[in-house]
Parts: C-alpha cells; structure tokens; sequence
C-alpha cells in the first residue's frame, strides 16, 4: 500500500508563517536630533554685518594672532572680543533676533526653563579659501548656531555627526539610497541670511571652503 502523499512543501514552516501576511508593522524614529532653520533676509542688516566683520578683520590685532597661532585660515575674534552687541548696533540688532529664534527653538525642545535662553557669547568668522574647521561641540551651553551673511560659490558645508557614532560598533554601512534621519552625518549647505541653532552637544564641522573669496559667518551659544 502507497504511502499517503503531503500537499506541503518539505520546506514549509508546519505553522505555515512564512506564508503569513505582516500585521501591520509600526516603525517609530526615537530620540530624535533637532535642527533648526530659518532665514533673515534683511539685506541693509547682512550688508552692516559684513562691514562690520571686515573691519574687525583689519583692526583686531589681538584676534589676528590668535587666528594665525591656532592655524585658522582667515580671522576670528573667538578669543579676543566678547562685547560686539555693545560695540556695534548691527551687531545688537542681529543678537535681537537671535533672541527670539532661540526661545523658539527651545520651546520646540520642551526645555523646561526658569527663562529664556540668554546670549552668552558671539563671534565673527572670516575665512579664507581653503580653510575648515574640524569637528567640535560647544560645552557649557544649551543651544549653538551660527548666521551666514557672506556665501560664496562652492563655501564648504556644516556638517553635522550623529551623537550615536561612537555606539554604533558593528553596525553595516548604510546604503546611498538611506533617509536622511538613517545616515551618520547631515550636511547643510550655507547661503547669506541662513540661520541654523541646534543643542550644543551636537558634534559639528566646517567643510573645507573651495570658494575663491572669503565667507562671512557669525556663529553664538546661548545658556
């Protein structure tokens, strides 16, 4: 007598749940990375600001030396000026601004303050074609930006790390295709009048600047 036959595949599962539909799987984004973007587009303000930097470029001996002792390609007044909105009413006007967006930006955060985020530092950037700025964060602050005002052709991009890289371990490269929430680094091209905050813990670098001019940033933190 035959033995009886099986209408099952010999690789099928004998529950049959490969051959099960998915019940709607949910993906969720968790812990989120925030930047925020905006634009002033007031030109008599980026055209004072421009002459302002420049002027600070020429004048400040004391911010000269310390951008040629630390290899910066171009002037910073980081470690040499920390009064420019008293110095300077364009300067105020900017520092005004960033006032604003930066509450904000923080309320969008769901920080709980007992006041809004205050301007505690701001500086000016000048830089050279050729030049970057390796990767950083900004301690003892909450929230970091900075405010483009002069952009030429091909200036470098801010790029921006993912805080998880150094967990990350075995994880596979991810494809080109990948969102851009699924990627390691997000950069942002800059363009006069871009406004961009993000929380200071935010490692972040200045791509190097294949323009033939030089590029005018402001860049502040708030505490």
């Amino acid at each position: 007598m035959a033995p009886p036959t099986s209408t099952s595949s010999p690789c099928a599962s004998p529950t049959g749940a490969e051959e099960q539909p998915l019940s709607n799987p949910a993906i969720r984004s968790l812990f989120a990375t925030r930047l925020y973007e905006a634009t002033i587009g007031d030109e008599a303000l980026l055209a004072e600001l421009a002459h302002s930097i420049r002027a600070l470029a020429a004048d400040d001996m004391a911010g000269r030396r310390w951008s040629r002792d630390k290899g910066y390609k171009g002037y910073t007044s980081y470690a040499s000026l920390d009064d420019l909105p008293r110095r300077d009413p364009a300067f105020a006007d900017l520092a005004k601004l960033l006032t604003r967006h930066a509450a904000a930006f923080a309320e969008s955060l769901a920080f709980d303050l007992a006041r809004k985020p205050r301007l505690d530092s701001l500086w000016v950037n000048l830089l050279r074609p050729g030049g970057h700025h390796s990767g950083h964060i900004h301690p003892h602050s909450i929230l970091s930006g900075t405010f483009y005002v002069t952009v030429p052709g091909a200036s470098g991009t801010i790029r921006f790390e993912d805080p998880r890289l150094p967990l990350m371990m075995a994880a596979p490269v991810r494809r080109d295709d990948a969102a851009e929430d699924l990627r390691p680094f997000a950069s942002i091209t800059p363009r006069p009048g871009l406004l961009l905050l993000w929380e200071s813990w935010l490692r972040h670098e200045v791509m190097p600047h294949a323009g033939k001019s030089e590029r005018l940033s402001i860049s502040f933190n708030f505490s």
